[in-house]
């Protein structure tokens, strides 16, 4: 008998070490490396795709480049608009797609409803954590048209292989990439062994087939997602299902993507009947408002290569517990900090024994740093108890020295605001450069200072 070989794994980031070692160089994790058996089995005549492929057997030879035939592939579409932004324009044949998300999410409904939806494709549903009742039922609860769509629950990928090979699917999709085995690796489900070598098996099919895969992935406590690093490398889209289990709205992004752009994302609104796209979200995330209330300011800023405006929301009020207390949803707690700090010393404002609380509405997480005047504009509104016309928005960035600093793609942001009705919009006057400010009929404010935004506003 051949001799087993064992290796040991970091389960966080996938590292391998010939023995036990207690903390992973890679990660710095401690204690997380597991053994695992590497020696394969023989190959059989049963055994999965592998076998059936010749191809691979055919050895390569270089090419000139200019040798090579190129023809634009064409793209599966499905009824999913958002989806198809975010994969570039559709999905590529012979692509494996990665689709990551905390437990509760929705990623699961996400991927039934797309596989539901692709009319006159057929379709195989792998499932590895749920029957196959499980699946019908939320097949109802989603409503979906009678559609080419079968469902296999299963686990060993030889035998999805052969199930493969009689039904010969045209989309493929894996829920969840952590639950399949390979009887070529004797490890455990979920390892980091029989996650590479079922993605391995997965990707040759997808290649050599044409076949386009979608890998449902689970993540980490700290939100990465889970198996070895080399999972995501293998794979040609990573896609990120993000959003606040709480809140209703759901934010589909790129991470990894060779076939477009990884700057798009989909937005959703979930639903008691599944995933609704978002087409225009701005409208979604201001608060339809009859009375003018402090505290309150737009601020236009981009996700991906969208153009949002968000709503910010403030409450000043004084500190009657002593220390003053600084509370953020949505917005770094930092970089709030670091607003009030500029407020207090270039403005003037005494905030240093105030309780200032901000939120982001609608539940989302802003990064962009064209949020910083409609921040300062809400907590300013908020302190004087003086309202913000509703029909006024913000886009710029404030520096240390209270100056307003330009952002990037001003014309985007300019455009969504005029097209959601607003008459006026602050930015920087830095951002005149290069940039035709005419052709815009709304009202463009172009200031340097932020005492120049509050004498606009408040006089």
């Amino acid at each position: 008998m051949a001799k087993i070989k064992t290796s040991y794994f970091c389960q966080n980031c996938g590292a391998q070490s010939a023995k036990w070692i207690g903390k992973c160089p890679a990660c710095g994790e401690w204690n997380t490396y597991v053994e695992e058996v590497v020696q394969r089995e023989e190959l059989t005549p049963t055994s999965a795709w592998k076998v059936s492929s010749s191809s691979s057997q055919v050895a390569s030879k270089p090419k000139p480049i200019a040798e090579i035939s190129f023809q634009e592939q064409q793209r599966i579409q499905t009824k999913d608009q958002e989806l198809n932004r975010v994969l570039g324009g559709g999905i590529v044949p012979g692509s494996m797609v990665l689709i990551g998300g905390e437990p509760g999410i929705g990623k699961s409904t996400l991927m039934l409803q797309i596989a539901l939806g692709l009319q006159g494709q057929r379709v195989l549903y792998v499932s590895g954590e749920e029957s196959e009742q499980q699946i019908k039922m939320r097949a109802e609860r989603l409503e979906a048209q009678v559609s080419d769509c079968y469902i296999l629950t299963e686990t060993s990928t030889q035998n999805i292989f052969k199930q493969i090979e009689l039904l010969q699917p045209q989309v493929v999709v894996v829920d969840s990439i952590q639950t399949l085995h390979s009887s070529f690796i004797e490890a455990g489900a979920g390892s980091v062994s029989q996650v590479r070598e079922c993605t391995a098996e997965l990707l040759k099919f997808a290649k050599e087939s044409g076949t386009p895969v979608f890998l449902i992935g689970h993540i980490t406590k700290e939100g990465n997602l889970a198996g070895p690093k080399i999972l995501e490398h293998m794979v040609d889209t990573v896609l990120q299902f993000e959003g606040d289990r709480h809140m209703t709205y759901r934010i589909l992004r790129t991470t990894k993507n060779r076939f477009g752009s990884t700057s798009e994302l989909g937005i959703y609104e979930m639903l008691g009947s599944g995933l609704r796209e978002v087409s225009n979200p701005s409208e979604i995330l201001i608060s339809q408002r009859e009375d003018a209330f402090s505290g309150i300011a737009i601020g236009a800023t981009l996700e991906g290569n969208r153009p949002l405006l968000i709503e910010v929301q403030s409450l000043v009020s004084v500190a009657t517990y002593g220390t003053p207390q600084r509370a953020s949803t949505g917005f770094d707690g930092k970089r709030l900090n670091m607003l009030l700090a500029v407020l207090e010393k270039r403005g003037g404002y005494r905030l240093g024994a105030q309780d200032v609380f901000l939120n982001i509405a609608g539940g989302l997480k802003v990064e962009d740093p064209a949020l910083d005047l409609a921040v300062c504009a809400s907590i300013l509104s908020s302190f004087e108890d003086m309202p913000i016309p509703s029909t006024t928005c913000f886009a710029a960035e404030v520096g240390l020295g209270g100056e307003v600093r330009a952002v990037n793609r001003v014309e985007n942001r300019i455009t969504e605001a005029e097209k959601l009705g607003f008459r006026d919009i602050y930015i920087s006057k830095y951002n005149k450069k290069g940039v035709d400010l005419s052709k815009f009929s709304i009202q463009i404010h172009a200031v340097g200072r932020l005492e120049d935004v509050f004498q606009g506003l408040f006089g």
